[in-house]
C-alpha cells in the first residue's frame, strides 16, 4: 500500500519494514498476535523502547509505523479498531541540524582532492555536489549521467517519493563531476566503462550500477580524516544541513529553502529557522554593549 498508493521511497519502505519486523519479534516473544494486540500491549512495546536507550524521536517513528500498519488493517477490515489511537507521541525538544562552517567545507573539499588517485577526484565532486545543491545521499548517488549536462544551469532530481525538483548547481561542482568522470575512466575503475558509466554519474560495479550511500558514507569519512575534522561531524546528511544553514544565513527565504530541499511540508525546512536565531543570538550577546550587564 505504502509503495503502490502513497509511492514512498524505498528507503522510507525498509524503515517500515525494520520497525514492523520490530514489533513482530516483540510480540512473538511473548506469545502476543501482532494483528490483535491491544493498546496496553503497544504501550509496553514503547515502554520498552524506551527501556533500550531509544531517543524519543525514534521512538515517535516506531509509532508512526506502528499507526499506519493498524490504520491499514482497520481500513482492510482486518479488525475493527485502531489501538495507537489513545497513545500519545513522544516528544523531543527540537535539535539544531548539525552544520560544518563555511571554513571547514572548504577544508574538507581541498583535502578531498588530495586523496590517492581517482578517489581524490570523485570525493570532491560528491563533496561539491551534495554542498552545492543540498542533495541527499540517495539523490546524489542515484544521479544519472544525463542530469549533467553543460548546456543546462540546473539538475533535474527524484526525491523522496519520486517528487521531482531543480536544483541550481554551480559551475565549479560541474567541473569537478566532469574531472571525476575522465578521472574514472582513465583509472580503469571497475564500473566506470560500459553501459553502466554511461548511465551512472557515479557508476560502479554493485547491483544498483551506481555507487552506493555506504561506499558514499566511507569516501567523506576519508576525506574528513585527511582534512583533520572528526569524521563523526561529516556525512552526506551533514553537508545538506551545511547548504540550507549557510543559505538561511545569507538571506535566503524559507520557501525558497523548502523548494531547493525537496520538502513535501514548510514545517520540515522550519527547523533551520532554530540555527539562524541561534546564531542571532549569538551575535547579540558576543557584540551588544548591555549584553554582559
Amino acid at each position: 500500500m505504502l509503495a503502490a498508493e502513497r509511492g514512498a521511497a524505498r528507503n522510507t519502505l525498509a524503515a517500515y519494514r525494520a520497525d514492523l519486523a520490530d514489533w513482530f519479534a516483540h510480540c512473538q516473544a511473548r506469545g502476543l498476535s501482532p494483528v490483535a494486540a491491544a493498546t496496553a500491549d503497544l504501550q509496553g512495546f514503547l515502554r520498552g523502547l524506551a527501556d533500550r536507550g531509544l531517543a524519543p524521536r525514534s521512538q515517535a517513528r516506531r509509532l508512526s509505523a506502528l499507526r499506519q500498519f493498524h490504520r491499514f488493517l482497520a481500513q482492510e477490515g482486518v479488525r475493527r479498531d485502531d489501538p495507537t489511537e489513545l497513545i500519545a507521541t513522544p516528544r523531543a525538544g527540537p535539535s539544531l541540524p548539525r552544520a560544518l562552517s563555511e571554513a571547514e567545507v572548504e577544508t574538507l573539499i581541498a583535502a578531498a582532492t588530495q586523496l590517492p588517485g581517482y578517489r581524490g577526484a570523485e570525493a570532491r565532486a560528491a563533496i561539491e555536489l551534495l554542498y552545492s545543491a543540498g542533495l541527499r545521499a540517495s539523490e546524489l548517488v542515484s544521479l544519472p549521467t544525463a542530469a549533467l549536462r553543460e548546456d543546462q544551469p540546473l539538475l533535474a532530481i527524484r526525491g523522496k517519493g519520486g517528487r521531482e525538483r531543480l536544483v541550481p548547481i554551480s559551475a565549479r561542482a560541474r567541473a569537478a563531476a566532469l574531472v571525476a568522470r575522465a578521472a574514472l575512466a582513465e583509472a580503469g575503475r571497475p564500473g566506470a566503462t560500459g553501459p553502466r558509466a554511461q548511465r551512472w554519474l557515479f557508476p560502479s560495479r554493485a547491483a544498483a550500477g551506481h555507487m552506493t550511500r555506504q561506499t558514499l558514507g566511507l569516501l567523506l569519512k576519508d576525506a574528513a580524516a585527511a582534512a583533520g575534522l572528526d569524521a563523526a561531524r561529516v556525512s552526506p546528511h551533514v553537508l545538506r544541513h551545511s547548504f540550507a544553514s549557510h543559505l538561511l544565513g545569507r538571506g535566503a527565504d524559507l520557501r525558497s529553502l523548502q523548494l531547493l530541499l525537496g520538502h513535501a511540508d514548510i514545517a520540515t525546512t522550519q527547523i533551520y529557522t532554530l540555527v539562524l536565531e541561534a546564531r542571532l543570538r549569538a551575535l547579540v550577546e558576543a557584540h551588544h554593549p548591555l549584553a554582559q550587564a
